[in-house]
């Protein structure tokens, strides 16, 4: 997923936030804040603007709609 978020950031200027979740206990328990059961793994996508949220990997056109809040 990373070059997938990587181009959002190049092509679309988004800011997406990458959070490491292994080894970063601060992240892990932002990651279940934010997931509150929905997904309970990696990768997990939450946009904390709209409440919209990706479970696990998916498309580029999809990863965008998502970014954008569609």
């Amino acid at each position: 997923m990373k070059p997938l978020i990587e181009r959002l950031k190049a092509e679309e200027h988004l800011d997406v936030q990458s959070l490491e979740m292994w080894h970063n206990p601060e992240n892990a328990a932002k990651m279940k804040e934010y997931d509150k059961g929905l997904c309970g793994g990696v990768p997990f996508f939450f946009n904390t603007e709209t409440g919209k949220h990706i479970c696990g990997g998916t498309d580029y056109d999809t990863l965008k709609q998502w970014a954008i809040g569609k």
